[in-house]
């Protein structure tokens, strides 16, 4: 059964219901879950959480991806009608790429990943100056 973008999970479970000639009742006698359960999702006042996704793939035959992708499309649809919360978003800044030199490396004899170390010439440079600085110090000193 081809889910649209529009479908909510009760509607998608009632679609299933309908089609295999059951009821609220025996499904939720088939799953082992209470019949409330299954009424406050087809009535929307619940959410397909991944226990009862797992549940309903095994019953109907198909995934309990299916069923979280179809409740979570529906959560996605009713942020998007949301004006305050999507206004809120629009506020988000856009992350930047991080343009620093280490750059992650992959080494080939070890399964392993480490960082290369930043420019050498730099570094030895730096040391230098400290060394540097060092022997003038001690050089005052006596």
């Amino acid at each position: 059964m081809p889910k649209s973008k529009t479908q909510t999970p009760s509607e998608v479970l009632q679609k299933y219901i309908d089609e295999y000639q059951t009821n609220p009742f025996a499904l939720s006698k088939s799953l082992d879950v209470a019949y409330q359960t299954v009424t406050h999702i087809l009535k929307g006042k619940s959410r397909i959480t991944a226990q009862m996704a797992v549940k309903l793939a095994k019953h109907f035959g198909n995934t309990p991806n299916f069923w979280l992708d179809i409740q979570a499309q529906s959560e996605i649809n009713e942020l998007s009608a949301n004006k305050k919360f999507t206004a809120t978003v629009n506020k988000i800044p856009k992350a930047a790429k991080p343009t620093a030199k280490v750059k992650l490396i992959t080494q080939k004899k070890k399964s392993r990943t480490s960082y290369a170390k930043p420019n050498k010439q730099a570094a030895k440079a730096k040391s230098k100056k400290k060394v540097k600085a060092f022997k003038t110090d001690r050089a005052k000193k006596k």
